[in-house]
């Protein structure tokens, strides 16, 4: 009897175990199969799951295309209300993929995603513009890109590679490797009216054009991210046009042309803690109305072309701008503001003549510090990079030509400059007027500051070293009004004409200046239409004349 109900009981226990295996392997098949099905609207882990690529195909050999299956995985992630696409260890080689909403991309710290080196596998957004005031008619083919999407992040400690020599082509009129250049090379990360974005910790690499394009987005932060973009002509790093509410914090950009660039409309950005390198420019503004930005705390190495350059043309105003704390080591023209005809609007169909003059004003320059240098080729630059004349021999420049350029402010900044400025070239008063001829023409007739009608600029602690010998002023105000110079050490020299020119300049004062070392003479005043010039205290002992030139008598000198 006992044995009996053994027997059943052992029976009924297989018959539960066996019904539960295969309940068990029911939900594991539903489970591997989640990933490619819509789940219920009641799940729980609704937007909160992980999407490896590797489940929808993707072989991270470095042989096989794995576009198909990174899209089906984001597409997955996105249709099921958002979740994380997981690149696990492995090379992945892939084309154009488009990122969407609710969408976190990560790659675990050894994987690599590849651009591929066809052409062939990369595709336009069409929804992106060519051509109006988002995109600056420069393509719009991405490797990763998103367009009109949401919360959405790329992070990780893994890297991806644009392979961008390949789409550099050998010589005029030879076709690149990849069969795909100008304005078709893909930009590593391309984003187009996106909002809530954040790019963090990747390792971006040899992009076939810029790194990261931004247009018209907001509310985006990029944290964390090395980018080397040092392969192909136009490598930017950043480049945002339009957007507003960005920051950039903790990176170190190496790149070939604008290190950070911000076009168009760029409203309430900041950028901290981060380290750029370029043989063109590191902020870089042109068009449209860029206010309302910070940049502190980096540090800006081997920068040929100018680490600060605006470009203002008719119909564009920036203003509200601060630039603190920032070490500049081997750099060239470190500061250049120029306002005038030649900067049209980027992406206006609008003639100069229907726009109003551009306006710059209100930017503060606070605690930079560097050395300013002939610029040399980039060691780690494969081709060939020209360098104009005016670059060789640069300063930082204040330019109005036509607008408004006022109040500026150049405060605790010490710089030291390579030297070498001729005769023939002090001597030149008539600068063109005309800004891309001004560098073409490689005339500067001072090797610190160049400023022309300028309002209401302001210069404390100022200290301007040279290393070499050199013949041009220190300072030249062509038509600068309201200036006032407090605590500013210059170094002179007995080939000067004189340490500091001014030319039509009205309203100054000079205050506890000092001359560093001697010189023939402090100050040459010129033109009929200056005024009201006062030196008030300093040390200008080691100037044989404190005061000379056809308009001497509009300056007083107050002991």
């Amino acid at each position: 009897m006992s044995s009996s109900n053994d027997n059943t009981v052992s029976r009924r226990k297989w018959m539960v175990s066996a019904a539960a295996a295969s309940i068990g392997s029911g939900l594991m098949g539903l489970r591997s199969a989640e990933a490619q099905t819509p789940s219920a609207g009641n799940d729980e882990t609704a937007g909160a799951r992980t999407y490896n690529v590797r489940d929808f195909g993707a072989k991270g050999d470095g042989k096989v295309l794995d576009t198909a299956a990174f899209q089906k995985a984001i597409d997955t992630c996105n249709r099921e209300m958002g979740g994380t696409v997981l690149v696990p260890a492995g090379s992945y080689i892939i084309g154009t993929v488009q990122l969407k909403s609710n969408v976190r991309l990560h790659l675990a710290a050894s994987a690599q995603i590849t651009g591929s080196a066809d052409g062939k596998q990369y595709y336009a957004a069409d929804a992106i513009p060519l051509r109006g005031d988002s995109t600056l008619g420069d393509g719009n083919v991405g490797l990763i890109f998103a367009v009109e999407a949401e919360n959405i992040t790329i992070d990780g400690n893994g890297t991806i590679d644009g392979q961008g020599e390949q789409f550099r082509s050998p010589e005029r009129g030879v076709p690149p490797p990849s069969g795909r250049g100008g304005a078709q090379r893909p930009y590593h990360l391309l984003f187009y009216r996106c909002r809530n974005l954040a790019v963090r910790d990747i390792f971006l690499k040899a992009s076939a054009f810029h790194s990261i394009r931004v247009i018209q987005s907001s509310y985006a932060k990029f944290e964390g991210l090395h980018i080397y973009n040092r392969v192909n002509h136009n490598n930017d790093g950043f480049h945002f046009i339009s957007c507003e509410y960005v920051h950039v914090d903790n990176c170190d950009v190496q790149s070939q042309d604008d290190a950070c660039a911000l076009f168009g409309s760029c409203k309430w950005v900041t950028v901290t803690n981060s380290t750029f390198s370029t043989r063109w420019s590191v902020f870089r503004f042109g068009g449209g109305i860029a206010e309302n930005i910070v940049v502190s705390n980096c540090v800006i190495n081997e920068t040929y072309g100018c680490p600060i350059k605006m470009r203002c043309g008719p119909g564009s105003r920036f203003e509200n701008m601060i630039f603190s704390n920032i070490v500049m080591r081997n750099v060239t023209g470190p500061i250049s503001i120029q306002i005038g005809p030649g900067f049209r609007r980027q992406g206006s169909q609008d003639s100069e003549e229907n726009r109003e003059p551009g306006i710059v004003r209100n930017i503060l320059f606070s605690g930079i510090h560097g050395t300013v240098v002939v610029p040399e080729p980039l060691p780690d630059v494969t081709f060939v990079s020209r360098y104009n004349p005016g670059e060789i021999k640069s300063c930082i420049g204040l330019n109005a030509v036509e607008g408004t350029l006022e109040r500026i402010t150049l405060n605790d900044v010490h710089l030291v400059f390579p030297g070498g400025g001729t005769a023939e070239e002090a001597a030149v008063r008539d600068v063109p007027k005309i800004v891309g001829e001004y560098y073409a023409a490689g005339i500067f007739p001072s090797y610190a500051l160049f400023a022309r009608n300028v309002r209401a600029l302001s210069l404390q602690n100022v200290r301007f070293e040279i290393a070499a010998a050199e013949a041009r002023p220190a300072i030249v105000f062509d038509h600068v009004v309201d200036a006032g110079i407090n605590g500013l050490s210059v170094q002179g020299t007995k080939e000067e004409e004189s340490v500091l020119r001014f030319i039509g300049t009205r309203d100054v004062l000079l205050s506890s200046v000092r001359l560093l070392t001697p010189a023939k003479v402090f100050l040459q005043a010129e033109g009929n239409d200056g005024s009201a010039v006062v030196i008030d205290g300093g040390d200008l002992s080691k100037a044989s004349t404190a005061v000379s030139g056809p308009a001497a008598n509009i300056v007083r000198v107050r002991s």
